[in-house]
């Protein structure tokens, strides 16, 4: 690489970790721990950088992470409980339940041991013979299974018994308190502001009929608070509604706060962004109002597939297509064509903008994640060190770690088959947060107010601002984070007041993950509802690496090409850029139309996590996956409103 190109690179990444959020001052004036410097505003002082209060540098983490205390990781062979999940974000070497050696290259900034609420920690209550346990006859009848070598029969006990929704420990509330207490103090033994946080939270785990209408629960608070509550499971309801009245009482009972993030919803089987609520009812202004309050953000990519968009309802965009799980759900009923719209987020932003016109409202005015969903207490991404969905799957030349079955245990009699295995899940994904300090206050704020984005486990820096009159030349201003804020608005934000003759400006900065690809090119996504009530997007290729050119449609002219060898899993980074700035102006802006925008950016070709296990254990590539992919970006949406704000 040439001098040059590595001072810019150097450069470019000092400016984009200033990227920060004026608007957000007053969010954060009751939140920070530093001292205030109100006493120096005037004063004229030499640093210019005494009273910057806004988020300086982007921070990695994992909201969705399971431990041994999951029944579904633990009674399948999970042996790592939170601490080792905690040791391993913070860049220690743990060694997996299947005894093969793990370690990040990078450690996260912060974690969230989601684990399932439901019978949380039955796993080890088995292996350490919990006297509470084994008195009553569901647990001394699981756990002889165990040790008499059948764990399959003990787990197909249990997961009868809980697709029923027949809690086998009801009226058990001691022995769930015992496991959610060890939970809240891995979490505070490991938690240390300012290096790493450990975010409480559980996941709630509704699966009517097998279809996934998860959502992991994430407290802005510590263990005092989080331990006045047992978390809230799928055999106390099945409804989010009643989930939101819960995560309601748990504030007013302890003072604290707490969101939910739903799972993304390629496995719900058209439930997620469903045009009635889970009791029946048409979608209301208040339902909008709350689902909003408590779901501000959303997962749209995890290993279970990626659920930004879908071929067939973006059939004029060619990078649609990425990671698609659509056979089915977790049970018997196979997938069909009008459960789509209601499954990816894209479609879901775009039914918002109508919900809003109608009600007042937006029920899917969501942000964007990304997350693990990892069964094995490890929170790996890198697609050479994928330790994959769940313990049988982890690193092995053993076919089941492409063969294991994810989804496809129950079939519809005479139905297609919707058997989804092993080798299609992602290597995916991480939550990008830009948060003031690395505390659980911080993170969570950053969370609310949608200041983040999410990757399919690439760690490249992104930033976006919206206005109404950035200039070309500002985007690569060192001022780019404080000119942004002060005229515009960032990922999560809204933009009003639209000014006569003027249309929408975005400024983005994109730099590639530092051990990572070089970057293929910069896009936007626009939805928009027109005046006659009709949804539409497009795909605006914005910057192109390699000096490629834009065509009449907004695209680039050509592919950025591929420099992947698969006999070896290597790629270079030969092609493509290592910093893109991008300027863009909405060509067809409406005033009176409502519109989202939201970046993507794709990284160069280079192996998938099948095509280094084939080189590393000389086993053949599984048929019928794509040996390279590109991996990307995608940040949260910015809105345009039509009227004053």
């Amino acid at each position: 690489m040439a001098p040059k190109t590595q001072l810019l690179i150097i450069v470019v990444a000092a400016s984009l970790i200033t990227l920060a959020s004026l608007h957000a001052k007053n969010a954060h004036a009751d939140n920070s721990n530093e001292p205030t410097a109100n006493n120096h505003i005037g004063k004229k002082e030499y640093s210019p950088y005494l009273n910057i209060d806004y988020p300086q540098r982007v921070l990695w983490g994992d909201t969705h992470l399971h431990t041994s205390l999951s029944t579904d990781a633990g009674m399948v062979g999970n042996r790592l409980g939170p601490e080792e999940a905690y040791r391993f974000a913070r860049g220690e070497t743990v060694v997996s339940s299947t005894g093969v050696r793990a370690r990040l290259r990078r450690p996260l900034d912060f974690l969230v041991t989601a684990d399932h609420a439901e019978n949380l920690g039955l796993a080890p209550m088995i292996v350490e013979r919990n006297p509470e346990l084994l008195k009553l006859e569901f647990g001394k009848q699981i756990a002889q299974l165990v040790y008499d070598g059948k764990p399959w029969e003990a787990y197909t006990l249990w997961g009868e018994r809980m697709s029923a929704r027949q809690d086998p420990l009801a009226g058990q509330d001691a022995l769930i308190q015992t496991m959610w207490e060890r939970l809240t103090a891995a979490a505070e033994q490991f938690n240390e502001p300012g290096r790493f946080t450990a975010l409480l939270g559980f996941e709630w785990t509704s699966s009517p009929g097998g279809n996934n209408l998860h959502r992991n629960v994430i407290f802005r608070d510590g263990k005092q608070e989080a331990d006045q509550i047992l978390p809230f499971s799928n055999y106390d309801s099945t409804d989010p509604e009643d989930l939101w009245d819960w995560m309601q009482a748990y504030e007013k009972k302890t003072g604290g706060r707490a969101l939910a993030i739903a799972h993304n919803g390629n496995l719900s089987n058209g439930l997620m962004f469903d045009d009635r609520t889970f009791s029946g009812k048409e979608l209301s202004r208040d339902y909008a109002q709350l689902r909003m309050r408590w779901e501000p953000v959303y997962e749209v990519t995890q290993m279970k597939g990626d659920g930004e968009a879908h071929p067939s309802l973006s059939p004029n965009d060619e990078f649609a297509d990425y990671g698609t799980w659509d056979k089915g759900s977790f049970g018997p009923e196979p997938k069909t064509p009008e459960m789509l719209p209601r499954e990816y987020a894209r479609e879901a932003l775009k039914r918002g903008l109508k919900y809003e016109e109608r009600l007042g409202a937006n029920p899917f005015k969501f942000g964007l994640v990304g997350s693990t969903d990892s069964h094995t207490s490890l929170a790996t991404v890198e697609e050479n060190n994928y330790f994959g969905k769940a313990t049988p799957g982890e690193p092995s030349a053993n076919p089941q770690r492409f063969d294991e079955k994810i989804t496809g245990y129950l079939q519809q009699p005479g139905g297609p088959d919707v058997t989804i295995r092993h080798f299609r899940t992602l290597a995916s994904g991480l939550a990008a947060v830009w948060a003031t300090d690395n505390t659980r206050e911080a993170i969570w704020d950053a969370i609310k107010r949608k200041e983040v984005y999410a990757t399919t486990g690439t760690r490249m820096t992104v930033r976006v601002f919206a206005g109404w009159d950035f200039e070309v030349s500002e985007v690569q201003l060192p001022e780019f984070a404080e000119t942004g804020y002060q005229r515009g608005v960032p990922m999560g934000g809204d933009l009003r007041d639209a000014i006569e003759g003027k249309s929408p400006t975005l400024m983005i900065r994109a730099l590639r993950d530092v051990d990572g690809a070089n970057l293929d090119r910069i896009q936007i996504v626009k939805g928009w509802l027109d005046v006659e009530g009709k949804l539409h997007e497009q795909v605006y290729d914005v910057l192109c690496s390699d000096d490629r050119a834009l065509n009449d449609k907004h695209r680039c002219e050509k592919p950025v090409g591929n420099t992947v060898d698969v006999k070896t899993a290597s790629y270079t980074n030969s092609i493509g850029d290592a910093v893109m700035m991008a300027y863009w102006k909405d060509p067809s802006f409406d005033p009176n139309q409502r519109a989202f925008y939201y970046v993507r950016v794709l990284e160069i070709p280079t192996p998938r996590w099948t095509t280094y296990d084939a080189a590393f254990y000389g086993v053949a590539l599984p048929v019928g996956i794509e040996p390279t992919h590109q991996e990307r970006a995608y940040t949260s949406p910015i809105w345009y409103t039509p009227g004053k704000g």
